[in-house]
């Protein structure tokens, strides 16, 4: 077990990041925001939406297969019933860091999902926000980060295969 802290600063260190779930109507979607920051920061980031060819002005791809050169890291930000297909791809492609996004409610958090990824060697965060810590961070988000750890809507601590 590393903190979340230590598990997000790994996840960051990540340069080429797909995130799903990305939308054609970004302003009501988290998964928009994270792409935007992760892409205005400097991340080689990729937008996953199986019915969009275009998302943020850029292309949209369908899966995580179809991403040329592949990615290194997934924000999930699909409905929880979407991520365990997301993990099994991620599985196939090799790919070992995925974070789940989640605020309120289950946001993307799937149990199942996380468990078979963890089953299959994937670092899996399970809640919480690219976006609330290190170089993507901002002040709401950070604001956000201390205010949901003690509520347990953010894990302290995050399982390493």
């Amino acid at each position: 077990m590393i903190t979340i802290k230590q598990a997000a600063a790994e996840f960051l260190a990540k340069k080429r990041i797909a995130v799903t779930g990305v939308s054609r109507e970004p302003q009501t979607h988290a998964a928009n925001a994270v792409y935007r920051r992760l892409r205005d920061r400097g991340y080689e980031v990729f937008a996953v939406n199986p019915n969009a060819d275009e998302v943020e002005g850029d292309r949209c791809h369908r899966d995580l297969t179809s991403i040329p050169g592949g990615v290194e890291a997934v924000v999930i930000g699909t409905r929880p019933e979407a991520a365990e297909d997301t993990v099994r791809e991620c599985v196939a492609l090799g790919i070992r860091q995925v974070w789940m996004h989640r605020l309120y409610g289950s946001g993307s958090v799937s149990e199942k999902a996380a468990a078979f990824g963890r089953e299959h060697g994937i670092t899996v965060i399970e809640g919480g926000c690219p976006l609330m810590f290190g170089p993507t961070a901002d002040t709401g988000h950070k604001v956000m980060r201390v205010a949901l750890t003690p509520a347990g809507r953010l894990p302290r601590r995050v399982e390493v295969p």
